[in-house]
């Protein structure tokens, strides 16, 4: 194992230093913030960052750099024009998002059927008052963009009684979807689900699906659920359908600008939930992402064995 100079935008516990030391004992392992990375970065050969950070300065002030490994699953800030047309490997920590998401998900979900978001807000009211409430037994999930996310939420709805739809592009036999959609079908799923759940990547593909076309398809008693990326939505189309009623509510993880601006409609509308991108976060999610980060250093001497490889060109 050749020895290098790994820099990491995040602090690491010594559990997960050792991890990396553990595979390259003599690598040189530095953590920082960004104002401080810029005095390591001429060394660096391999930068470990997240998928939100501004890392192109940084890019282009390092000689010797071979890698970019994202901390997040979404690598849409790192394609920038010199990462597209350079050499250096690209790689993400998709597949370890499963569990916190899928959780949010299910927690928005529930929120919306057992009406806490109403209970909560009458709480503070010191209002004893009952509100309408349903059950997710034997509904409908539709979920859009059926990876390692899409799955793991498919198998706790499907552990809730619900039915469960998805679209994706290869039709795969899917152990807990009923129904499987081509993305010519969208609107056809759409048209059945009292719940959309979009976990597809941001590329230029699906950069702005969701439009008022799409909300329309979705019956007047849905929600929609975005985890994914706000880009993936029209959100002035969003709000629109949600101010029309031609959707019920929408539970909003992510949105076009963040933090979400004072001035959006979005914050005072009774039927959304807005969380602040943290549907992803969990105290064991650097206790997933170093371990993955360690086993793909003991494949980069064999660049085609490394997993998570990002095609710069489909953004994923």
């Amino acid at each position: 194992m050749p020895d290098y100079t790994i820099l990491v935008l995040n602090p690491l516990k010594k559990h997960h230093i050792a991890a990396i030391r553990d595979i390259s004992p003599n690598s040189t392992i530095i953590t920082a913030d960004m104002d401080t990375a810029t005095q390591h970065i001429a060394t660096a050969d391999i930068l470990v960052a997240w998928g939100h950070q501004d890392i192109r300065p940084l890019y282009l002030s390092a000689p010797k750099l071979q890698w970019v490994h994202a901390l997040s699953a979404g690598v849409e800030n790192f394609l920038f024009p010199e990462m597209l047309s350079g050499s250096t490997v690209l790689t993400n920590s998709k597949g370890i998002h499963g569990i916190p998401i899928s959780e949010h998900v299910l927690a928005l979900i529930l929120a919306f059927t057992r009406g806490l978001y109403p209970l909560l807000r009458q709480q503070q009211e010191h209002k004893w008052k009952r509100v309408f409430v349903d059950e997710v037994h034997e509904k409908t999930i539709g979920i859009v963009g059926l990876g390692n996310i899409g799955r793991e939420i498919a198998k706790k709805a499907k552990a809730l009684g619900m039915h469960v739809t998805a679209s994706k592009r290869e039709m795969t036999t899917e152990l807990f979807v009923d129904t499987l959609y081509a993305p010519q079908q969208l609107k056809e799923m759409l048209s059945v689900s009292d719940f959309v759940v979009v976990a597809l990547p941001l590329t230029e593909e699906t950069a702005g699906l969701f439009d008022l076309e799409h909300f329309t398809a979705m019956k007047r008693s849905a929600y929609f659920i975005n985890i994914a990326r706000g880009g993936v939505v029209n959100e002035k189309d969003l709000i629109s359908a949600l101010q029309q009623g031609l959707i019920k509510g929408a539970g909003l993880d992510v949105v076009s600008e963040e933090p979400l601006p004072e001035t959006s409609a979005l914050w005072n509308m009774p039927n959304v939930i807005i969380t602040p991108h943290l549907a992803g976060l969990s105290p064991s999610y650097l206790d997933r992402a170093i371990p993955l980060f360690a086993d793909n250093l003991t494949r980069f001497p064999r660049y085609n064995e490394m997993l998570n490889v990002v095609d710069k060109q489909k953004g994923y």
